[in-house]
């Protein structure tokens, strides 16, 4: 392989996760009396964050501590919920194995809170995915690149032999903010378009592009 590391963002790039998110947005918003919102409305609104999901989705004007409360209910909800639709996208577990063939160290950093993102890795990727890190008080999310730097120590790769993947402008941000190449991919939550005008340099098509990409 071209690089020693990749690292993966999880929801829209691994796994498909936004009905499960949708679903548990729109419990959280009717538990506090809030309109639902569409999948679509989610797509756009995920990416920084379930802190910031929540923020979008709830309407203009939420006291902060009516949000503070919807986020807690969308934490639980989320937690028990989290595996209802969420799949892998085609080809994603195919592609894992060969980079672990290949020798390749492999880890996932992503905005989502951190339970959620250990829990789903080994629940889906098992030992293909050893290092799998979310958002904590501990350190900076993304696009920071502190989640990014924590990954790379813990996998002892350099950042200039590292990649990073992912689906949204958020990644493209934080692989410039920590130095690294990165590949954007359009089967997620955003398409090639919006992806090139955030400044995608390289972007593929499915896990079959991507893997000639890191090749």
């Amino acid at each position: 392989m071209h690089y020693q590391a990749v690292i993966f963002d999880l929801d829209g790039t691994l796994l498909n996760t936004l009905d499960d998110l949708a679903d548990s947005t729109n419990y959280a918003l009717a538990d506090s009396g809030f309109p639902a919102r569409t999948v679509e409305e989610v797509r756009q609104f995920v990416g920084n964050g379930v802190a910031m999901l929540i923020h979008r989705a709830v309407p203009d004007g939420t006291s902060p501590e009516d949000e503070a409360a919807c986020l807690d209910t969308f934490r639980h909800h989320y937690l028990t919920h989290m595996r209802s639709k969420t799949v892998p996208y085609p080809g994603i577990l195919e592609l894992l194995d060969r980079l672990n063939a290949a020798e390749c160290a492999v880890a996932v950093v992503s905005n989502k809170f951190d339970a959620a993102v250990k829990g789903l890795c080994a629940d889906y990727f098992g030992d293909r995915v050893p290092v799998a890190i979310g958002e904590s008080e501990e350190v900076r999310k993304k696009p920071a690149p502190d989640t990014v730097y924590r990954a790379l120590e813990e996998l002892g790769v350099p950042a200039e032999r590292a990649v990073y993947v992912g689906d949204s402008e958020v990644d493209i941000e934080t692989a410039h903010n920590a130095g690294m190449d990165c590949i954007s991919v359009s089967w997620g939550f955003r398409d090639t378009a919006f992806l090139l005008s955030k400044g995608a340099r390289v972007v593929a098509a499915n896990p079959e592009a991507l893997e000639r990409l890191l090749a």
